[in-house]
């Protein structure tokens, strides 16, 4: 049963308040650092943690109120100028706001949180007594339930305690049965708690369980929250009084039609009306949209405290740069671009910034950069992780590829720069010299892209060699409405992403080249694979295709072959619930009624296989199999 049962959701209003303070206090702390005389920025800290102190009271969680004082008492006589900020307490006061965001995920489990670490607390007295000595190691913020978990006792032979261990799991002390030697101790009668228990039950398993109040239910809650502002909500209210004002005039026109009114101002009162309402649609779909849209600057404010603590376990010295914080996204989005820009930053910290003697040495000032900045671009949001590190070198990526046996010597050698920079996104793909708690198992940039495509978006690498990489991606404004290009097999569309479309070409049988079995088209001096879409979906191809769209990802460029196109339309997106075939990202409706499948053409390429004979089978007269050589 939860610990806080009639306050769900004042817990909930809390948390959501809470974290976001919390993660501003992170930021300001990483500011503090470089700016250590800023009462403004003191101040900020000292409320925020006043703040979180007094929601904590109302819901009697007393040991975070315990540890928010002892922080706030610091800060108060951190601000009056009665001590001097020192790295050993910067240290001790970011292993505070790392205990206080562990004692916020026992606050989600519905549990009140434990007792914040002995020695964190004895580490904040003697900053607020000014007794810390320098050099000190910083207490790191462990969860309090894994510092106050009871020691399992081991015998003299060094073999476990049985009775301690049911004691420790089950909380009761053992029933020994009396013919029990004195060697070895014996394990005690195991029922069905200590076995739950051991093994880690789920709690729904245990008699008497009164319903989820974990974790996972109290962060479903809060991810299906969103903060919209009220301008917003009141332009969505007046578009909808208009669209009823024009609904009434409609019904009006229709009884007039219907009792014999058909002149020309009938039908032109009607023609301004259905222009007006289509009018009003449009700008009510616009309004609704916004109010999903979110300032990116909530998932950045997080970034700083992470790259500030990688690299200062590395020993290095760098900075988070962060630009186009109002930046708005789709709320949808946020949470899926959280990991993959970790990652980014991450791999920038560890990889890409040399280490300070190497930057002295290569001329660099020995304080790096790492930027990270959002802007809008059209209806596509970009988003650049840059570093002003060693660079990526090229040659050194295929020769590590092949090593790893992650590519072939004929693909190692046609390979261009950009091809051999994407090679990072192979899985087990990794330069590391050693596997580290950081990096070295070649997944991190593997779920990057893998992330990034999900979102129906792209990423880019460009990097200089001793100068730096920046990692571009692009996503679409919304995943709720996606401009599509409508093709036709025959007389059946599909859609598919028009971000990935560059133009329409006509195909002309001649054009078509057999290289290698497959066919090509030469556009502009890039000789081009061509993929006709009927072989991507393994449909039969009747006739030759008329047309080919250029299409192009991250990884490569390609012609689609298409029977004919309908233009383009922006799709209302709809997931297939409990069935979604390869290669299929949703479905849509066309205005006509005519339901549409929305294509995910790079799975589709991903299941490619080896398409030899394409060519002979498909772009010739009458569809003969007979292409000249």
């Amino acid at each position: 049963m939860s610990d806080f049962s009639g306050m769900e959701d004042l817990l909930q209003d809390f948390l959501v308040e809470a974290t976001d303070l919390l993660s501003g206090v992170d930021n300001k702390l990483v500011d503090l650092e470089k700016s250590p005389h800023d009462r403004g920025l003191l101040n900020d800290i000292f409320r925020g943690f006043h703040t979180i102190k007094g929601g904590a009271g109302f819901l009697n969680a007393t040991e975070l109120v315990t540890l928010c004082h002892l922080t706030e008492n610091l800060f108060d006589k951190l601000r009056n100028g009665e001590l001097a900020i020192t790295a050993e307490a910067m240290d001790v006061i970011m292993a505070a706001t790392g205990t206080v965001r562990e004692m916020f995920h026992s606050l989600e489990q519905g549990v009140q949180p434990q007792a914040a670490d002995a020695g964190l607390i004895a580490s904040l007295k003697q900053a607020i007594a000014g007794e810390l000595a320098a050099g000190a190691q910083a207490v790191p913020a462990v969860p309090a339930a894994k510092a106050e978990a009871p020691a399992v006792k081991t015998t003299e032979a060094g073999a476990l305690d049985w009775n301690a261990y049911y004691e420790a799991v089950t909380g009761k002390a053992p029933e020994v049965p009396a013919e029990a030697g004195k060697g070895i101790p014996q394990p005690p009668k195991a029922d069905e708690e200590i076995i739950k228990a051991a093994i880690g039950r789920r709690a729904s398993d245990k008699p008497g369980y009164s319903g989820p109040t974990g974790r996972r239910e109290s962060e479903k809650t809060r991810d299906n929250s969103i903060r919209v502002d009220t301008s917003r909500l009141d332009q969505v209210l007046n578009l909808s009084g208009e669209i009823g004002l024009t609904k009434n005039r409609l019904n009006s026109l229709r009884t007039e039609i219907l009792s014999g009114m058909t002149g020309p101002e009938t039908l032109q009162a009607l023609d301004a009306a259905v222009g007006q309402l289509d009018l009003l649609v449009s700008d009510l779909q616009n309004a609704v949209m916004k109010t999903r849209m979110q300032p990116i600057g909530r998932l950045f404010q997080k970034y700083p405290r992470i790259a500030r603590d990688l690299a200062r376990n590395l020993g290095k010295d760098v900075e988070l740069v962060l630009a186009g914080e109002e930046t708005e996204i789709d709320k949808t989005m946020i949470e899926d671009l959280s990991d993959p820009i970790i990652h980014l930053i991450r791999n920038a910290v560890d990889h890409g910034i040399e280490s300070p003697l190497e930057r002295l040495a290569a001329g660099k000032p020995e304080k790096s950069e790492v930027r990270l900045e959002a802007r809008q671009e059209g209806d596509h949001i970009v988003i650049l992780v840059a570093d002003d590190g060693r660079g990526m070198n090229a040659e050194r990526l295929r020769a590590k590829a092949l090593e790893k046996g992650l590519i072939s010597n004929e693909e190692a050698n046609t390979m261009d720069e950009r091809q051999s920079f994407n090679l990072v996104f192979l899985p087990g793909f990794s330069t590391a010299a050693k596997v580290s708690d950081v990096s070295g198992r070649g997944v991190g940039m593997d779920v990057v892209r893998t992330n990034i495509q999900k979102l129906n978006g792209s990423i880019e690498i460009k990097s200089e060699l001793g100068k730096g990489t920046t990692f571009i991606i692009s996503l679409p404004l919304t995943l709720a409405i996606l401009p599509v290009l409508i093709v036709k097999l025959g007389e059946q569309p599909f859609a598919v992403p028009l971000s990935m479309v560059r133009e329409i070409l006509p195909i002309v049988q001649s054009e078509i080249q057999e290289v290698g079995g497959r066919a090509t088209m030469v556009v502009r001096g890039e000789v081009l694979p061509v993929y006709p879409l009927s072989y991507l979906i393994g449909w039969p191809q009747e006739g030759t295709p008329g047309y080919g769209v250029l299409m192009q990802t991250a990884e490569t460029s390609f012609i689609l072959a298409i029977d004919n196109f309908a233009g383009r339309d922006d799709a209302v997106i709809k997931s297939l619930e409990g069935f979604r075939p390869k290669g299929v990202a949703g479905v849509t409706t066309l205005a006509n009624g005519q339901i549409v499948l929305i294509l995910d053409v790079k799975e589709l390429l991903s299941d490619l296989g080896d398409n030899r004979g394409v060519a002979r089978q498909i772009f010739l007269p009458g569809n003969a199999l007979a292409l000249a050589a």
